[in-house]
């Protein structure tokens, strides 16, 4: 099922006190770089949509270029992250309560680098493009901390893609090295 982005239901965050306290606890990872206290998160979320999606629902679409303007923190169930490969989708990750997705193209404007299904029901928190623009123009500081805490989670996951490559690509030297024996034979 694929659902327009703009049909999926949303409700300013702030409406859902627990929802709210959930998102600024995510984002205030201790891992991060750049500390991002829960304090400065609970000052993004006027910020923030409540996203809510059933199983099935297509939240992110390889390719399109018209949704481009927003991510999403997943609070509540799975996500799977696919890619087009030859006609064949390639399940990329499955992300769950913590993980952002869309970011990059928030970011940089371009078309959505892979499709996002919700595997279960989801809850996730929506920034707009309008919505990080105001958050930079009204609260700079918080803006930043966010801003690197984004930074480095794309990095994070761009590690993590990274490594799968390699792991890939040995399999692939593996069994052409397979192949190259059996022809001998």
């Amino acid at each position: 099922m694929t659902v327009h982005p703009a049909a999926m239901r949303t409700r300013a965050l702030e409406e859902f006190p627990v929802f709210s306290a959930q998102a600024a606890e995510l984002l205030a990872a201790p891992n991060n770089t750049i500390p991002f206290p829960v304090e400065d998160a609970l000052r993004l979320v006027p910020y923030l949509r409540l996203v809510e999606a059933n199983a099935g629902t297509k939240l992110l679409v390889e390719g399109d270029r018209s949704h481009i303007g927003h991510l999403l923190l997943i609070l509540e169930g799975s996500v799977s992250v696919d890619i087009a490969d030859g006609g064949e989708l390639v399940e990329l990750a499955v992300l769950g309560a913590g993980q952002i997705l869309g970011e990059l193209a928030l970011l940089d404007g371009q078309p959505r680098s892979a499709s996002c299904t919700a595997v279960s029901t989801v809850r996730a928190a929506g920034l707009s493009r309008v919505g990080l623009q105001r958050l930079v123009a009204e609260q700079p500081a918080v803006a930043a901390k966010f801003l690197a805490t984004l930074a480095q989670r794309t990095g994070e996951r761009l590690r993590g893609l990274g490594d799968q490559l390699k792991m890939y690509s040995q399999l692939v030297q593996n069994q052409q090295q397979t192949i190259a024996k059996l022809q001998e034979r």
